[in-house]
């Protein structure tokens, strides 16, 4: 298979050494020549030459207001059989590809679900797809031959394709991923004037809760502004209850707060376990480990040892101090063993 990225960012570069980890040809252009070259010499690909057969497939990479430009350049060029793109809303892209004229038939609108809050093809990993889900929009007008030639792309990033109407996409999108990311970035926004004294107590809660808002600013305001109405609708419901549960605080009524808190409680049970399943009840194992080399192979290997499967691992880093506690996700019955074999190779662990 002969693929053509075009765009060497996070995303496009991901893509790339994804499939040149199964043998694909990849061919790079970017607007920005270090960018691709940088992505090159990752061993994501080659520079796209001027003339080229056509790939079987082209990746547009690009922000979602220049999709719809870049995929009529490529068309016109005939670089490709077929074209997808990873941008993170899909009515914008259709629309306007619809209205340069461009051959509909050809074009899968896709959108991988995975990313990080670096950016640029040095954040790029070829194992960033595996797993999670990757939407695929077709138009009336795409051919099935596209929509199949595509998913196997999808799927041998390891990725998990679903079928989805652009206009369900991002509605679906502004929920769990859109609307999130200005609710950290404001989170994040109130510990700009905090005194030192104040962060030096973050804790893991934080990091979680602001992470993402880490992003790039650019991007982002690109992708809000061409899903607009449906993020603001969420952020309206959000912004609704944190009102409401400063309104109770205020008023003295701190138990009325419990509400809001059981709802999100319920909300989180929603969010599909491992692999996409059903959530499933972990016992978490806390283990005091040092902070030097080897530490955690070492902890994995007795885990190994122990017969236990870790579903997952976070570890809280203790301020001012060469130490941390990894918080390790097993199955229930599965705790007990593991603190006696963790116990007995000298680990310091909390029962």
């Amino acid at each position: 298979m002969r693929i053509a990225v075009i765009g060497t960012g996070l995303i496009g570069t991901s893509v790339a050494l994804a499939l040149r980890e199964h043998g694909a040809g990849v061919w790079l252009a970017d607007e920005d020549p270090e960018a691709a070259r940088l992505a090159a010499n990752l061993g994501a690909g080659e520079p796209l030459p001027d003339q080229s057969p056509p790939a079987d497939v082209a990746v547009i990479a690009v922000p979602p207001s220049a999709v719809a430009a870049t995929l009529a350049a490529a068309q016109a060029r005939r670089l490709a059989a077929c074209y997808t793109d990873v941008a993170s809303v899909k009515q914008l892209p259709v629309t306007q590809a619809r209205s340069l004229g461009c051959d509909m038939t050809s074009y899968v609108p896709g959108h991988p679900l995975a990313g990080r809050e670096k950016h640029g093809p040095a954040a790029a990993r070829a194992d960033l797809f595996l797993g999670r889900t990757w939407a695929l929009c077709p138009a009336a007008e795409t051919s099935e031959q596209a929509v199949a030639t595509v998913t196997t792309l999808v799927r041998t990033c390891g990725a998990v394709p679903v079928r989805a109407d652009a206009a369900a996409h991002d509605r679906w999108v502004a929920l769990i991923s859109h609307a999130p990311h200005l609710v950290a970035a404001a989170m994040a926004a109130r510990l700009e004037a905090a005194p030192p004294e104040a962060l030096d107590l973050a804790g893991q809660g934080l990091r979680d809760v602001t992470r993402i808002a880490a992003g790039d600013t650019g991007l982002w305001t690109q992708i809000l502004a061409a899903n607009a109405e449906p993020v603001a609708e969420v952020l309206a419901a959000v912004a609704a209850d944190l009102a409401e549960a400063a309104r109770m605080l205020t008023d003295g009524d701190p138990k009325s707060v419990a509400t809001l808190l059981e709802v999100g409680q319920a909300g989180v049970a929603r969010i599909p376990g491992k692999h996409g399943g059903a959530p499933r009840e972990f016992t978490a194992v806390q283990v005091v480990i040092r902070d030097q080399p080897g530490e955690l192979t070492r902890l994995f290997e007795a885990a190994g040892q122990a017969g236990v499967n870790i579903e997952d691992v976070r570890i809280e880093h203790s301020p001012g101090l060469p130490v941390g506690v990894a918080e390790l996700s097993v199955r229930p019955a599965e705790a007990g063993p593991l603190l006696d074999a963790l116990e007995a190779g000298g680990w310091p662990v909390r029962r």
